[in-house]
């Protein structure tokens, strides 16, 4: 209902950005009326979600008024790979630094981990990706900076060209990841069974990863579908640094234009796939504690 609603919300006239400045109030109209514009609110919303159903999500307003669908196919592998991406450079950085944080908890790794992931969320995205481009692409050279190249140029290519906008995106889930991650374990550290444990003689690697981890994860679990879902349409500031032909750079250039279609396509996207990801969420669940699965049996 949301994304329908953008057509009425939108500044500007649609007939406008279709047939561009100049025509008459009549030729308006009756590109209004072609376009079902002036149909009553409940006839239009109807046909839309019966196109959406079927996979019609419209022609975009703004030459060369190509299919919306086919639009969005192509805007949505580059920030579907640059959100997963940056998920898994965000839990291969987070899971350990928060393992030893928690380990070491008031200790001065912690504290140091503390400053670091505080002073990371201090920095706006666009400011970090100004100076790892100005580090790894302009100084060393070891990274381009405005190119983009598809897993069909080969997947070396591929995350070679990713890494760099990946890593930007993932600096901030790091710190969040850690430091939500690192406050669950700390708590699950002072349980009876980590203790017992302890008192075992296990030796603290496997008192962390195979005792603590999992029952700690629960919070961690729950932010990595809510990132993923929000990572696929805002990083608008990441993919323009960067030049990406991502979902981002596609909505804010369809909202200029007036192209009321592409905009609520996108959006009807990103809405799916955020509900996906919760889903498969709450699925796993189940799997990081048998209870909850038992629970719904």
């Amino acid at each position: 209902m949301g994304a329908f609603a953008l057509v009425d919300l939108m500044p500007g006239d649609p007939a406008v950005a279709v047939l561009g400045e100049g025509h008459t109030p009549a030729e308006y109209q009756a590109q209004r009326e072609e376009m079902g514009l002036t149909d009553p609110l409940p006839a239009r919303y109807a046909r839309w979600v019966g196109d959406a159903v079927t996979g019609d999500l419209g022609t975009s307003f703004v030459p060369p008024y190509d299919d919306v669908a086919g639009r969005i196919g192509a805007a949505l592998p580059v920030s579907v790979e640059l959100a997963v991406l940056a998920l898994l450079i965000a839990l291969a950085v987070a899971v350990p630094l928060a393992l030893w944080s928690a380990y070491r908890a008031g200790g001065r790794v912690d504290r140091l981990v503390s400053a670091g992931t505080f002073a990371i969320l201090s920095v706006p995205s666009f400011l970090a990706g100004m100076l790892l481009i100005a580090l790894f692409a302009e100084r060393l050279g070891w990274f381009p900076r405005l190119e983009w190249a598809r897993l069909s140029d080969g997947i070396g290519d591929n995350l070679y060209h990713a890494f760099l906008p990946a890593l930007t995106i993932a600096l901030v889930e790091v710190a969040t990841f850690t430091r939500v991650l690192r406050g669950d374990l700390i708590t699950t550290l002072r349980e009876d069974f980590i203790l017992a444990s302890r008192a075992k003689g296990m030796p603290p690697v496997h008192v962390l990863v195979r005792d603590a981890l999992r029952p700690s994860s629960f919070s961690l679990v729950t932010l990595l579908g809510v990132s993923l879902g929000r990572l696929i349409g805002s990083t608008v500031i990441v993919e323009h640094l960067f030049a990406l032909p991502g979902m981002g750079t596609l909505i804010i250039g369809a909202a200029d234009a007036g192209d009321v279609p592409t905009v609520q396509g996108a959006v009807l996207v990103i809405a799916l796939i955020y509900v996906l990801a919760n889903a498969l969420i709450d699925v796993s669940y189940g799997r990081l504690d048998p209870r909850i699965r038992r629970a719904h049996v």
